[in-house]
């Protein structure tokens, strides 16, 4: 079948298909006497299994994939596919637990006392507590996410966190743990500061294991494809 045959099949335009045949992602197309491609079935295969694939993990990835997939042994090529969904289950795994750390710290946010001097933490105490660096904590609180409070020493300044801050930590650690960048924690920790804004933060989370279970379908669906292309040898 000639290009305009196969992009309407899979859904394409004839651009498309000739970009995707140019970056690899689709076997070379074989030319007909007149120089015209010509398509086979498995082109179309491809094709669909590539679009499947760039929804559950990316257009950049999936480029990758099917380029090392058409190399692969066979062997090979079904490993690198098992890692893609071990991947997407590891994400999984760590939104589910950043859901549950933050849902723990809005249960406790009704519960807690006044704060006390004896609350607070030093900086090694909140590290070792929450499984993060010291130098991590500082780059949270320079970059807006944690605030101490300071206070003076024989030698300077130290760093010691009340409640609030050790919520700030806490949440911020989960969230990082859940796959958020920076500016996204920053607003959801602008956000909690007021104690009662927890559950937006946990919304979010249950809208990223929503995405992440569609992301995972799509590569179901894109396996079975890649499965019939890997036994071809397409």
């Amino acid at each position: 079948m000639g290009t305009a045959a196969v992009a309407a099949l899979a859904g394409y335009s004839v651009q498309q298909v000739r970009d995707l045949e140019a970056g690899g992602v689709i076997p070379p197309a074989e030319r007909a006497a007149n120089g015209y491609r010509r398509f086979g079935d498995g082109h179309v295969v491809a094709l669909l299994a590539y679009r499947d694939l760039a929804a559950a993990v990316g257009p950049v990835e999936a480029r990758r994939t099917m380029r090392e997939l058409r190399v692969l042994p066979p062997a090979d090529g079904a490993a690198l596919l098992c890692g893609l969904h071990t991947a997407l289950n590891e994400q999984r795994e760590q939104a589910r637990a950043a859901r549950s750390a933050l849902r723990a710290v809005r249960a406790e946010a009704g519960t807690d006392a006044d704060p006390v001097p004896g609350d607070a933490m030093t900086i090694t105490q909140l590290s070792q507590a929450i499984g993060v660096r010291p130098s991590t904590l500082r780059f949270w609180e320079q970059a807006g996410l944690v605030a101490p409070e300071r206070v003076s020493t024989r030698v300077g300044a130290a760093r010691r966190y009340g409640l609030p801050a050790v919520r700030e930590a806490r949440i911020t650690a989960a969230l990082r743990a859940g796959g958020y960048r920076i500016p996204e924690v920053r607003r959801a920790v602008a956000a909690v500061r007021s104690l009662d804004d927890v559950s937006e933060s946990v919304t979010a989370l249950d809208a990223r294991l929503e995405e992440i279970g569609s992301r995972s379908l799509a590569l179901l669906r894109a396996g079975a494809r890649l499965a019939a292309l890997i036994e071809g040898g397409a």
